[in-house]
């Protein structure tokens, strides 16, 4: 069987939506990261597939390539899989090269909700199961698994101080390709007194015992994120260095009013498959859409929040759907090189409509 390594992955800065990037179209805000991951290699790229899920529209990884300027061979392929499109777009590229479709792929996401022509979301789930925003099936996470205000305003905290403290040590300047004269996230312009804020903040979606407020929910946000993906062998012949080696994924689907918890089944289909615990795997990246979610996924895995997410997520930096989950794969390449005796490394997320997506990589040391 072929293997597939991650041998580069890099982002833009996270803009916030209306904010540093509010007239950037996704094709143009994706562009500079294939520009970037494609030096020296443009006539190895099988295709670009990224994921995008508030448009607007038509194959946007394809517009990209053009966009970059790689060769006209170079197809794209765009993905909508909700808030999991960018890590399924990676988990493609990977079973691609398991079965010699290809042998390198760039594969991520992209997202402009600033952008985005589309003045509703779009439907998650018929009527006759429900419909529920994803504020509120956050709300219905909570309720379900008793995850406190209290709670989830505690992790929020956590999340906000390694998000600011990864900052402040230099971790994210390697994983960001500049956009312009913009070269870090928008969430870092300012510091703000985060504590007193959750303490403040009411709840926004169930005004009467809700628990999620916008203090430990994420943001809404532009960005993009890919990375390099190629046959190991390849990599080999190219003197690239490997640092991650897809192991496995899996999918699964749960009812829809609780997409927040549906990386647990995904998770423990992942590690059953593998013969793994959770003990086995070194670092956890799980999407931080919205703290109640996250919580009570580590409780249900029994994942401790050394292991999960070590350098914030989502709750500070933001949530640009489509990348998401391409932002958490690069995360964790650069925190395994960071760090020494890394073996397994895990990315999951949850979607609108109840999927979960699970994704296992070997460290190559």
């Amino acid at each position: 069987m072929n293997r597939a390594v991650i041998v580069q992955a890099k982002r833009t800065p996270i803009g916030k939506k209306d904010g540093m990037f509010r007239d950037i179209e996704p094709h143009i805000l994706a562009a500079p990261l294939l520009r970037e991951l494609s030096t020296g290699i443009t006539h190895e790229i099988d295709e670009i597939i990224l994921g995008n899920v508030v448009g607007p529209g038509g194959n946007i990884a394809r517009l990209a390539a053009l966009e970059s300027g790689l060769p006209l061979s170079v197809t794209g392929m765009t993905i909508d899989r909700q808030c999991s499109a960018g890590l399924e777009a990676i988990r493609t590229a990977c079973h691609y090269i398991q079965g010699k479709a290809g042998s390198c792929y760039i594969a991520g996401g992209v997202e402009s909700a600033s952008t985005s022509p589309f003045p509703r979301r779009a439907r998650f789930s018929p009527d006759r199961l429900g419909d529920p925003d994803m504020g509120v099936a956050a709300e219905n996470v909570a309720q379900k698994y008793k995850i406190t205000k209290e709670i989830q305003d505690d992790f929020a905290l956590l999340s906000y101080n390694r998000s600011w403290s990864a900052y402040r040590e230099g971790f994210y300047q390697p994983e960001i390709v500049e956009f312009g004269k913009m070269n870090i996230d928008e969430s870092f312009y300012k510091e703000r007194d985060m504590e007193k804020l959750l303490k403040r903040a009411k709840p926004i979606f169930i005004k009467e015992a809700g628990t999620v407020t916008a203090a430990n929910s994420c943001g809404i946000n532009d960005g993009a994120a890919a990375v390099l993906v190629m046959q190991e062998e390849l990599a080999k012949e190219l003197n690239m260095k490997p640092v991650l080696r897809f192991a496995d994924s899996a999918v699964s689907g749960i009812h829809p009013d609780y997409p927040g918890i549906s990386p647990v089944r995904a998770i423990r289909q992942l590690l059953n498959r593998n013969g793994l615990t959770i003990g086995d795997i070194d670092l956890f990246e799980i999407n931080e859409a919205f703290a109640s979610k996250i919580v009570a996924c580590a409780q249900k895995l029994a994942i401790p929040y050394k292991k999960l997410n070590v350098s914030g997520g989502a709750l500070t930096t933001g949530h640009p759907y489509g990348a998401s989950g391409a932002i958490m794969v690069t995360r964790l390449f650069y925190e395994v090189q960071r760090r020494k005796g890394m073996k397994y490394v895990l990315a999951s997320i949850g979607s609108a409509g109840g999927v979960g997506l699970a994704v296992l990589f070997e460290v190559i040391g």
